[in-house]
């Protein structure tokens, strides 16, 4: 018989910093249902699409009888909140500055399973991020950490910085205890949201997150956000930053894939502002920020361009009116108007 330890070091032995199983017969029904239609989840249709496979294991594939949670480690060696203070640079979140999660943990969950199917002859999908899959609350059942108050992942060996991938398998497993929640009377995520987007605590109203804003978001940015998002052009880290729990963290458990690209920790403005199609797609290739593609990235660093206070973009940010893309455009003025706000009211 296969066992649940076997599979762990295994799991190990291909680069997952953390592993766990639970059944497969879970259902989040209530609780994504609850979200959805707050409309919490915004212009994210593919979230309520398959809504139902995605609250319930055995909805998406009956067969599944047993689900193995896994975490891969990015944890940061340095602040990730440092560059708040260099206005001319842009911030590129830390799960994104090196390569794309989704080809690293496939790989990977790959070939566990291929494993896992010469020790034990089973059938088995493997998944990552991209179907309906409740990872984060699975991997809560299966010991990996609880859903903090900021509704990411916690773990108190690696703190909130774990990519997360599943494989269901037809195999019945020793299941693990799930893990208790530990944010006791912490709100330190709560406060540090920058646009206040936790409606309560366990609670995130993508619509006003700015990870959402600057990734899933496909037009203008709504204005009562663009001071908030400050010079963040890709994805925000302050509610997972600043959680205590981080503090036990190794950050040389990290997967080497996910060390940051030289170009990606503190990107200038000025740089990111030029981005041509071609040129994009070329510093961003491997990257999960080439998903976004050129004109959300472009209409992101005009919005820090506009917070920036940095007088010598102008000229760039002229030319960008002129942009073939609406959104960029739109934000190009914006940016310009609020650069000659700031210098008429110095």
């Amino acid at each position: 018989m296969l066992t649940a330890a076997a599979i762990k070091a295994e799991a190990a032995r291909l680069g997952f910093a953390a592993c766990g199983i639970t059944h497969a017969g879970h259902d989040f029904s209530e609780r994504l249902q609850a979200w959805l239609a707050s409309g919490a989840h915004g212009d994210m249709a593919w979230m309520e699409a398959r809504a139902d496979q995605r609250a319930a294991p055995q909805t998406l594939w009956p067969e599944a009888r047993s689900a193995i949670l896994l975490g891969m480690s990015y944890a940061p060696q340095t602040d990730p909140l440092a560059l708040a203070a260099h206005p001319d640079r842009g911030r590129i979140s830390v799960y994104a500055q090196g390569q794309d999660y989704h080809d690293v943990v496939k790989k990977a969950l790959k070939a566990l399973a291929r494993w896992i199917v010469d020790q034990s002859p089973s059938e088995l999908k493997v998944f990552v991020d991209t179907a309906p899959v409740m990872e984060k609350p699975l991997a809560g059942e299966a010991g990996l950490g609880w859903q903090g108050k900021h509704s990411n992942l916690v773990s108190r060996q690696h703190g909130s910085w774990l990519f997360l991938g599943a494989i269901y398998t037809t195999l019945e497993l020793d299941i693990d205890p799930p893990e208790p929640d530990h944010c006791g009377r912490c709100t330190a995520c709560q406060t540090a949201c920058p646009t206040e987007a936790f409606t309560a605590p366990y609670k995130l109203d993508a619509r006003r997150c700015i990870s959402y804003l600057t990734i899933e978001h496909k037009g203008s940015i709504p204005e009562e956000f663009r001071a908030a998002i400050g010079n963040r052009i890709y994805g925000c880290d302050d509610c997972l930053a600043v959680c205590p729990w981080n503090k036990f963290a190794d950050a040389a458990a990290a997967h080497r894939a996910f060390l940051p690209r030289a170009e990606f920790v503190a990107p200038r403005l000025q740089d990111v502002l030029q981005l041509d199609d071609a040129a994009f797609r070329q510093i961003f290739s491997g990257s999960p920020i080439k998903r976004i593609g050129r004109d959300r990235m472009v209409r992101n660093a005009c919005i820090a361009a506009g917070n920036s206070g940095n007088v010598a973009l102008r000229p760039i940010l002229t030319r960008l009116c002129a942009d073939a893309s609406d959104v960029v455009r739109e934000a190009a003025h914006w940016a310009l108007a609020s650069l000659n706000a700031a210098t008429a009211k110095q």
